[in-house]
């Protein structure tokens, strides 16, 4: 690996023009396709396997043309002060406004309140309901228009008037403001690591470049592959971290080989040939994370993961080929290790006195079971919180209070009860019932009966008259316990309905969908975790020719998730420290945070581990004791990890600015995470557990040795052959010989 990959480091060095030449083509050919691509459309959100999608499938089947897919729109109206919406006034408006929605192109329906009965008992409320035929992200501008237009007018007589429910959803913005502060800071970072402008300048814009393609290229196949917004701007938050990160180690590495004295084309080689490894092997672990996501079933998670891995991929691919050429033109103008600043870390022991690391390293390894049992009771209490982990998807009650969907949230809330925020869509399908109409009346009755349920709608047949939906309000909130227990009551109450009259009793509504994709990604998270660190472990074990050291990898990951995850908790769950990170509203967390960010993290965390650690590998090979290999490691590396993970904390910490609450959460989620994994468990618990376990820590088991192959991580065959190199005499002897 290393000698393949220090001869594709010369080679883009001296073919610098065509390398970068490649790089741009690529570029503007993305971003062509991007430019010319239709506009996405609707991003299909479907959980397969689950009762709540089955249910959603067999609406579209037995009751056609009804937009089972379209955007719906809820506009409350609140009296004012004394009076009543029945007032002959109030009502007028209301009618007025329920004209204007019913000429919309994109309308299907609008219900009259007074005569739907969606009046509040106290007369102070009342909503109508607007169903679209197009999908929410696909409605026209021109149609939310007229929906905000419409509200202003009601409002302007006196009345209150807020709307809510997704036809006013709209692509969220993922915060250019944080972003542009997080480069920033990564910028500021780069030059005080590499000591000028030039050298930090190759980092931001090679992971510039990479970003441009992978995201140009979801954008391009956005429309064909049913990608959404989320798709992009996840692809872009890990493809900047690590593009830079990338792009700084191999750069360090460069500099580091010319203050040995190596000419400019040879360090740029034997830079790619040792970080270069490093890299390869950290991008595999972050793109087996990512892509295993597709385990889990829930095709959005599939498409995201796999669209962020191959951004990934092309950051590792032009962390070694445009680096090398980029180095190539910036000739003198990227220094030696030390040369401009005599007192920096690498020349530090010419003045006898050792680096931070260096100094970190020696006292970790004086006291190391102090170091180990600090770090793992710290983040443990920090991951007490996780226990109180509630999940859950975010609905209008999420939403800020200064937004018209959570004050009609609020006002649904106060004139109907909070269960009429989130009412449950209950299927019948009779079609192999004798009498489908008793079947669906005793679905009706049964439901009465339960506790929690508020109203129960008569049952509304089909055509055919074999298929009946009955809509049901819970007493409690969408994402209560409570209404968590009433869908499931109903699931098992369904099951005797089946036995007893033949007809399948099933559970729907966002509700229910929100419901079963939280318990789907539940079940699938042991599953997904085994696989992604079953192959990690695997893939460290051929990198670092050990036992030990991949599994204190993998558990000290462990620690590191779990710490993030009872952080999250404590801030958009519990409220702590909210008003400072605009966390305006607490609640559950998002069901797919636990899962995403046990793929996310597992890769970065493995980036660090691998640029860490194959250091101190490197040092152990080439003959240093246990104990000085991890001081070594941490001379040469601790800066460049230290700056890397302070990089990637600063991109990911610049999307907690978005207006999108997942986004804002997994850009703090995954920027906490990264902060507990660098500089708590590869900084501390890892070197302790190192110096406890001494040479024990790179032992392997003979006939493993022999079985694996030899990826020369370390550099050795560069080595070798700089040794042959430099006697070619010796060669010819021992050939005569």
């Amino acid at each position: 690996m290393a000698t393949f990959l220090y001869k594709l480091g010369r080679l883009a060095f001296r073919r610098r023009h065509f390398v970068a030449l490649i790089w741009v083509a690529l570029l503007t050919l993305a971003g062509v396709g991007a430019a010319s691509a239709p506009a996405a459309g609707s991003t299909s959100f479907s959980i397969p396997g689950t009762e709540a999608q089955k249910a959603f499938d067999l609406l579209e089947q037995r009751f056609p043309g009804a937009s089972a897919d379209g955007a719906t729109g809820r506009m409350v109206f609140k009296a004012p002060e004394g009076e009543k919406m029945t007032d002959a006034a109030n009502k007028a408006t209301v009618a007025k406004t329920v004209k204007e929605l019913g000429d919309g192109s994109e309308v299907v329906s609008v219900t009259d309140p007074f005569t739907t009965n969606a009046v509040s008992k106290d007369g102070t409320v009342a909503y109508t309901s607007v169903r679209y035929d197009a999908p929410a992200m696909e409605l026209k501008d021109a149609t939310r228009d007229a929906l905000e237009k419409a509200a202003d007018e009601a409002r302007a007589t006196g009345l209150t008037v807020d709307v809510g429910g997704d036809a006013l959803q709209a692509a969220a913005e993922p915060g250019a403001v944080g972003e542009v502060i997080g480069l920033a800071i990564a910028a500021v970072v780069l030059v005080m690591t590499l000591g000028s402008l030039v050298a930090a300048g190759l980092p931001l814009l090679t992971a510039i470049i990479g970003v441009g393609i992978g995201v140009s290229t979801i954008t391009a196949l956005a429309n064909a592959l049913d990608l959404g917004d989320t798709t992009s701007t996840l692809a872009l938050m890990i493809g900047l971290a690590v593009g830079i990160d990338y792009a700084l180690f191999i750069v360090s590495r460069y500099r580091a080989e010319l203050a040995e004295g190596r000419d400019r084309e040879e360090a740029a080689g034997r830079a790619t040939g040792t970080a270069g490894s490093a890299v390869v092997f950290a991008g595999l672990t972050v793109v087996i994370a990512l892509a295993g996501l597709s385990v889990v079933g829930v095709p959005m998670l599939t498409k995201m993961g796999l669209a962020a891995a191959g951004t990934v991929v092309v950051a590792v691919l032009i962390a070694l080929t445009m680096i090398p050429a980029l180095l190539g033109y910036a000739g003198r103008k990227v220094r030696p290790v030390g040369e401009k600043r005599k007192k920096t870390d690498a020349t530090a022991d010419v003045k006898g006195k050792p680096n931070m690391g260096t100094r970190w390293a020696s006292f970790v390894i004086r006291r190391p079971a102090a170091v180990l049992l600090l770090g793992v009771l710290g983040l443990g209490a920090i991951a007490l919180p996780a226990t109180q982990l509630e999940l859950g998807l975010p609905d209008d009650g999420s939403q800020p209070t200064s937004t018209t969907q959570r004050r009609a949230y609020d006002l649904l809330s106060e004139g109907f009860g909070p269960g009429f925020n989130g009412p449950l869509m209950i299927v019948v399908d009779a079609k192999n019932s004798d009498d489908p109409k008793a079947a669906a009346t005793s679905v009706t009755d049964g439901i009465k009966g339960l506790k929690d349920v508020v109203t129960v709608t008569p049952a509304t047949f089909n055509k055919a008259g074999d298929t009946a939906t009955i809509t049901v309000i819970p007493d409690s909130k969408p994402s209560s316990v409570q209404t968590e227990d009433l869908v499931h009551s109903i699931r098992d109450q369904g099951a005797e309905i089946r036995s007893d009259t033949g007809a399948d009793v099933l559970v729907t509504g966002t509700t229910a969908m929100n419901i079963d994709f939280s318990q789907k990604l539940s079940d699938a998270l042991i599953p997904y975790l085994g696989l992604v660190v079953g192959l990690a472990f695997l893939l460290l074990i051929v990198v670092f020719r050990s036992i030990l050291v991949p599994l204190k990898a993998a558990l000290g990951f462990l620690l590191s998730v779990l710490a993030a995850l009872g952080a999250v908790v404590a801030v958009f769950q519990w409220g702590w420290l909210g008003g400072v990170l605009g966390v305006e509203e607490t609640g559950p967390i998002m069901s797919m945070m636990p899962i995403f960010m046990v793929g996310v993290v597992f890769g970065l965390a493995m980036d660090y581990e691998v640029f860490l650690v194959t250091r101190m590998r490197e040092a152990y090979v080439h003959g240093e004791s246990a104990s000085q290999a991890i001081v070594t490691g941490f001379k040469h590396s601790a800066r460049v990890v230290a700056a890397a993970a302070v990089i990637m904390m600063a991109v990911f910490g610049g999307f907690i600015s978005s207006s999108e609450s997942m986004i804002k959460m997994i850009g703090f989620g995954l920027a906490i995470a990264v902060f507990f994994d660098a500089f708590i468990v590869r900084m501390a618990i890892v070197p302790a557990v190192l110096a406890l376990l001494g040479r024990r820590a790179w032992w392997l088991p003979k006939w493993l040795d022999r079985a694996l192959p030899n990826v020369d991580v370390e550099g050795e065959g560069l080595r070798t052959q700089a040794e042959k190199d430099a006697d070619p005499d010796e060669d010819r002897e021992l050939v005569r010989v």
